[in-house]
C-alpha cells in the first residue's frame, strides 16, 4: 500500500488518510510518500518513496532500533515547530489564540536523569532502552541523550544487575547525576538479604556511587547526592522528581523569575525539593507547598544550610485533595505553580478566586495547562506570554512556562 503522509501526531506517529480512516506510520514525516504493509490502522515496514526535505540522518546509531527517541530523523527546525504547534493546538482547543515565544531546546548529551532497563544474560548483563512497542531490550552505548556522566555509570549499573538481577526478571535502574556522583535507585531486583546487602554496598563503594537505594531501602550513602538550586544545595529523596536537564531547569527558572518580577511574597505550589523556591528566596519570602513530606524536608534543610536567602516556610499538603483556599493567599504578590501531568484544576479554581496579581505557571502537559488556563482567563486574568521548553529532545514531550496577570 502507498500513502502520502499528511501530518505528525502529538505522540510522534505520522498520519495518512486511508479509505477507512487514519493510517499511522512510525519514523516518517509529513509530505513523504511511503509504501508498506497495512496491518489494522498501521503501516508496517514502511519504505520511503519520496523523502521530505526535513529528513536528516539520525545522529544516534541506535535510532532505528531503540524506542527512546521518536523524531531523530527530522531536522531541528521541524521538531521545534512541531512541538510549538502541539502547544498552540492545545491552547486553540480551549479557544486561546496567541503568539508563542520561540521554543528553547536542551542540547544533546544533557539528560541528567534516566531509567535504564537491565537484565542478566548468558554472557553477563544487558542494559538499555526498549525497542518501540516491544519488550526487546536494546543496548545504547552511543546514546545521544544521556549526559556523559550517566553513561560513565553503566559499569556500576552492570555490576548491580549482576549482583541482584536474574535472567527471568528485568530491573529498572534510575540513575541521576549529582554533584557527588551517581545516585541510583533500583526496582525489580532480588529480595534483600544479608549477603545481597553486603554485595550491593561493595558495588556502591567500588563505583563511587553517592547513594544506592534498592526498592525502598537505602543500602549505601557514601556522600549526600546534592543538586544545586540557586545558592542552595539540596539532597532530594530517592527517586524524587528532578528537571531532566540542567539547561531545561535554567530555562524554566528564568521564565519563572521573569514572571514574578519584583514580588516580595511568593507562594510556590507543587514546590518539589525547591527548584524554584530556593532561587526565588534570594529576593523574596517564599511559602513552598508540596505533597511529599520527604521533599519539603529536603527543601527546608537546603534552605537552612544556604547563606543569604530570605525566609522559606514549607508545608506538606496534598494539593489535589486539599488545595490552598483563597484566604490562604492573603498578601501574596505572586504564585508559582508547577503541577504534574494531570494539571491542577481544583487548585487553579481557588487560585482564580484569590485574585493573586501574578501567576507563573509551569506545565509538562499542554492539554491540562490549556484547561487550567481557561479557568484563569474566565476569572479575568490575562495570559501575557507562553514559553515552550523542550528538555526531552527527540521525544513527543514538550513543556512550557507562562505568565498570567490581572
Amino acid at each position: 500500500m502507498i500513502v502520502t503522509i499528511e501530518r505528525l501526531g502529538h505522540l510522534g506517529d505520522a498520519i495518512a488518510q486511508g479509505e477507512n480512516g487514519p493510517i499511522f506510520v512510525a519514523q516518517v514525516l509529513p509530505g513523504e510518500v511511503v509504501e508498506g504493509d497495512l496491518v489494522g490502522n498501521r503501516l508496517e515496514k514502511p519504505r520511503i518513496i519520496t523523502p521530505s526535505p526535513n529528513r536528516v540522518r539520525p545522529p544516534c546509531t541506535h535510532a532505528r532500533s531503540c524506542g527512546g527517541c521518536l523524531v531523530q530523523h527530522a531536522n531541528d527546525d521541524f521538531v521545534a515547530e512541531w512541538k510549538t504547534d502541539v502547544v498552540r493546538s492545545a491552547l486553540a482547543g480551549q479557544g486561546i489564540e496567541m503568539s508563542l515565544r520561540p521554543i528553547k531546546t536542551s542540547p544533546p548529551l544533557s539528560r541528567r536523569r534516566a531509567t535504564i532497563a537491565g537484565r542478566r544474560t548468558k554472557g553477563g548483563t544487558l542494559l538499555g532502552f526498549h525497542a518501540r512497542g516491544s519488550d526487546t531490550l536494546v543496548a545504547v552505548p552511543q546514546c545521544q541523550l544521556l549526559h556523559p556522566d550517566l553513561k560513565a555509570a553503566f559499569p556500576a549499573l552492570e555490576a548491580l544487575v549482576m549482583a541482584g538481577g536474574s535472567r527471568k526478571t528485568e530491573l529498572a535502574l534510575t540513575v541521576t547525576r549529582t554533584l557527588a556522583g551517581p545516585d541510583v535507585m533500583v526496582t525489580g531486583g532480588k529480595p534483600l538479604d544479608g549477603q545481597l546487602r553486603f554485595e550491593l554496598a561493595r558495588v556502591a563503594e567500588a563505583h563511587n556511587l553517592s547513594r544506592l537505594t534498592w526498592k525502598d531501602e537505602v543500602i549505601a550513602l557514601r556522600t549526600a547526592p546534592m543538586q544545586a538550586m540557586g545558592r542552595a544545595h539540596v539532597a532530594p529523596p530517592p527517586g524524587a522528581f528532578l528537571q531532566a536537564t540542567e539547561e531545561g531547569q535554567a530555562d524554566l527558572l528564568a521564565a519563572v523569575q521573569e514572571a514574578v518580577g519584583n514580588a516580595k511574597r511568593i507562594t510556590d505550589l507543587f514546590a518539589g525539593a525547591g527548584t524554584f523556591a530556593l532561587p526565588l528566596a534570594e529576593t523574596a519570602e517564599v511559602h513552598a507547598v508540596e505533597g511529599d513530606a520527604a521533599m519539603t524536608t529536603a527543601l527546608d534543610k537546603g534552605w537552612r544550610m544556604a547563606e543569604g536567602l530570605k525566609r522559606i516556610t514549607t508545608e506538606a499538603r496534598d494539593l489535589f485533595r486539599r488545595p490552598l483556599e483563597p484566604d490562604e493567599f492573603k498578601k501574596v504578590q505572586a504564585v508559582v505553580i508547577d503541577p504534574p501531568r494531570a494539571g491542577a484544576e481544583a487548585q487553579t479554581k481557588t487560585l482564580a478566586a484569590a485574585r493573586v496579581p501574578v501567576i507563573a505557571f509551569v506545565s509538562c502537559n499542554p492539554v491540562t495547562f490549556a484547561r487550567d488556563a481557561r479557568i484563569l482567563l474566565d476569572a479575568g486574568y490575562k495570559l501575557d506570554w507562553v514559553q515552550p521548553i523542550d528538555q526531552f529532545r527527540w521525544s513527543a514531550h514538550v513543556e512550557l512556562a507562562a505568565r498570567f496577570s490581572l
